[in-house]
């Protein structure tokens, strides 16, 4: 039985202090995170509110367009930035 060795094969690279570690994520997709959970904040806190103190008394406010239309389309429209985020390859 003969073991063939194969001389050109690459060599391991070194791993020095010089070298910087890849990360997962880069600079933009941190800040992109950040701004699609600041968009899903507003969206939660838009949608706070509406009701009554008293509750023999019935406040229209909770159908404002508000709280049914513009606070989910903005939550809606974080997690797609969000999800944006997580998918976008780092430039290196």
């Amino acid at each position: 039985m003969v073991i063939k060795t194969d001389k050109t094969a690459p060599a391991e690279k070194k791993v020095t202090s010089e070298t910087q570690p890849m990360f997962a994520f880069g600079k933009e997709n941190y800040r992109l995170l950040l701004i699609g959970l600041g968009v899903i904040v507003l969206g939660f806190i838009l949608m706070i509110g509406g009701g009554s103190d008293d509750p023999n008394k019935f406040n229209d406010a909770i159908f404002d367009f508000q709280r049914l239309t513009l606070a989910p389309i903005l939550i809606l429209g974080g997690y797609v930035i969000e999800i944006f985020a997580i998918m976008k390859k780092p430039k290196q």
